[in-house]
């Protein structure tokens, strides 16, 4: 019987993914083991403050000093000094080499520092440029709110307006009294005449 058989056996996982593949290497619960490189690694940062702090030697007045020092003393070392202790002879092709290896390195290092300073300026044009849309956008709104309050000042009554009010009224009612008391000394005769009637 052929279903026996197979309960005998150790059945296998079937496919394309299972086959020829140990089980612990396709597990997704663990980490995968480091591979060996031939190429060393270095962290990017550590190398860009590196070059940076490099260009900015090699563009100071002391760089400048300890080279011109250096190459004199190079070249009078290998005038001045006795023949067997000469290590570079007279077209010094030694030290043009020197110079054009520390050139060629220099070139690199001084433009990968630019690039990282340019980085830096980009970033902080970007983030200027926020700062800059926002102080204008609040800007913008504290107009609008003055506006809006002032708006709502021109139909408020000011200190101002109300006193000149109040001496317009206190005007009025003083001419009024005035007139008042001009009707009654005009006339005086007739109402104590008119009185003198009544009483009869």
């Amino acid at each position: 019987m052929a279903p026996e058989r197979e309960s005998g056996r150790e059945r296998t996982p079937a496919g394309a993914t299972a086959a020829g593949r140990p089980r612990a290497a396709s597990r997704l619960d663990q980490p995968r083991p480091p591979r060996r490189r031939l190429v060393p690694e270095w962290d990017p940062e550590a190398f860009g403050r590196l070059s940076e702090r490099i260009a900015r030697f090699l563009g100071t007045g002391r760089f400048i000093v300890w080279m011109t020092f250096v190459i004199i003393a190079w070249v009078l070392w290998n005038i001045a000094v006795p023949g067997r202790l000469r290590f570079d002879e007279y077209p010094f092709i030694f030290l043009t080499l020197a110079l054009s290896l520390q050139a060629s390195y220099a070139a690199p290092l001084i433009l990968l520092a630019q690039n990282r300073q340019d980085d830096r300026d980009r970033v902080n044009l970007e983030q200027d440029r926020k700062q800059n849309e926002r102080s204008i956008a609040d800007t913008e709104y504290l107009t609008r709110e003055i506006a809006a309050l002032r708006m709502g000042l021109g139909e408020v009554a000011t200190r101002d307006w109300i006193r000149s009010e109040l001496q317009d009224l206190f005007k009025e009612m003083d001419e009024r009294r005035d007139g008042h008391h001009h009707e009654g000394a005009v006339f005086p005769a007739e109402r104590s005449a008119v009185r003198d009637v009544d009483d009869r």
